[in-house]
Formats: C-alpha cells, structure tokens, sequence
C-alpha cells in the first residue's frame, strides 16, 4: 500500500472534496475547473439523502453536493464503472435538481445555474475519445456562443491525463496528476509551488489515520477493487462473447460462401448442357445477373 490514500475510493473521495472543515480542497479545484467563469469564495454542503427522487438510487447518485455563496448547485460525482448511457444519467439528474427549484412558492422561473462535474475513472466508449476533459453547455448551434449559463456539465475522463509531474502545465493538470497518482505516490508533488498540495499530503496520508478511519478506508478500498474486479470481468466476458460471435459468424460465412461456390459450378455445368437460364436459376438459386458472368 502507498503512502496516501486512493482518492477513487468513496471514503478517498469524500475525505478530499466532501468534508466542510476541508471545504478549501473543493473550493480550491473549482476555481482551477472554472477559471474565467466563476470564482467561488466559500461553498456550502448539502445533505445528498435529501435529494435523488428515486428510492433506488438514493445515497449514491451525488457525491459532493454543495452550493456556492452566490447561489450555484454543484454537483460533484465520482464514477469507477463503466456505464450504459452516462451521459443521459447525468443530464437527468442535473435537470432533476433544476426542476426542484420550482418548488419555492412565488417562482417567476427565474433559475440559478447547476453545475454537474464528473470524474471518470474510465473512458467513453464513443466520442471524444481523446479528451482529457469535455465541456458542456447550452449554446446558440449558429454562432457558438453560450446560450444560457443555468445549466454546465463537465467530464474529466481521468485516465486520459498522460502528462508526467514535470509536464504539468497548469493547475488543473496539477489536480488531475495527483488524483489519478496519489495512491502510488511516496510524496505529495507541488507542495513547494502551492500550499493547498502540501495540505492534501498531510491530510491523504494513511498513517496519520486513527483505528476508526483506517477501518472504513480500508472497507472502502474493498468495495473499490471490488468493483474493479467486477467490471474487468464483465469486460472480459464480453471480449470472450465478442470473439466466440465472431468465430460463429466466420463459419457462417464460410459455409455461405461454399454453397454459393457449389452452386455456381453446377450452373457452369448446366449451361454447358445448354439449359436455359430461369431453369438455371430455379436449380441453384443464383441470380440471373450472376448465371449471366459465368
């Protein structure tokens, strides 16, 4: 095990970002995420079991859920598994927290912008492929130009980060570096550029957990490679199933491929014999087009 905790873990990830006594974590990756566009000074949690509206899915939809001072939903989630339609899931839970605003007695629709993150610790099967974060929003399709801020979604597909420590450019690839890295590393990088890192060390450090702490990461550390094992399985399954289908469809094919090769030697014969062609075509099944070639 490495010096500091796995931040994919759910008590890894809420140690980091859900904790109001280190609420300067979350404030802190925030203002790196939307640089330019907001700048939060202070965030308030909210209680998540007050939220999801299906039963099923209660206590593990939002990770971090919090607002801001000036109003602004965030939402932060963590995901280890890959998911059918993530994309769908999360617009409708983001749209969901947008329609329970609506619940305010005297609404005249006015709406304060939700913000949906999400950290992925897999990548998208189709589309962007190649990008280490996407950002979404609703725009005019003609110009490109943001159409209305009260909704923003961003994805940050963790495994796409490539950079080494010496090549990280930024603040946010800072971030991101020590996320996907901390569980394997042996000191906390960055400290000595910026103060919040050399927190985090201190703070992610497994040894300095007492028994209580230590107990419920390592039940959360489980749970993750527990999953892990689960989704390697069923993408191994799945692997296996792909090839089995393809090898069945080779067969098909090749039997396929040999009567149609039978058939149209004996169309070949029964030309020579001087049959006419709709006779040929009711004995071989071929087309008139491909007796014709021959």
């Amino acid at each position: 095990m490495g010096k500091f905790i796995n931040p994919f873990t759910d008590y890894g990830f809420k140690k980091i970002f859900g904790q109001d006594f280190n609420k300067d974590f979350l404030i802190d990756f925030l203002n790196v995420l939307l640089e330019g566009e907001r700048h939060i000074v202070d965030i308030n949690y909210v209680d998540k079991e007050l939220l999801p509206a299906v039963k099923s899915e209660r206590g593990i939809i939002y990770d971090v859920f919090c607002t801001t001072d000036t109003g602004e939903h965030i939402i932060v989630e963590m995901q280890n598994r890959i998911q059918a339609h993530f994309e769908d899931r999360a617009l409708f839970y983001l749209s969901g927290d947008i329609h329970r605003q609506g619940a305010r007695g005297d609404w005249d629709y006015s709406l304060v912008p939700v913000y949906g993150i999400y950290f992925m610790n897999w990548k998208f099967q189709e589309g962007n492929k190649g990008k280490l974060r996407t950002d979404v929003g609703l725009t005019d399709l003609s110009t490109g130009k943001l159409f209305t801020d009260r909704m923003r979604m961003i994805f940050i597909q963790v495994p796409l980060m490539t950079k080494g420590e010496e090549e990280c450019e930024n603040d946010f690839e800072r971030w991101i570096y020590i996320l996907k890295n901390m569980e394997t590393l042996t000191r906390m990088p960055f400290a000595a550029q910026k103060a919040i890192f050399d927190r985090l060390g201190s703070i992610a450090e497994i040894e300095a957990m007492d028994e209580p702490e230590r107990s419920m990461y390592d039940e959360s550390l489980r749970v993750y490679r527990d999953n892990l094992a689960v989704a390697r399985g069923e993408w191994e399954r799945g692997h296996q199933e792909g090839r089995q289908e393809g090898r069945q469809e080779g067969r098909q094919e090749g039997r396929q491929e040999g009567r149609v090769e039978s058939a149209m030697e004996i169309a070949k014969n029964m030309k020579l014999l001087g049959l006419d062609i709709p006779t040929i075509c009711k004995a071989t099944r071929l087309t008139q087009e491909q007796i014709e070639k021959l």
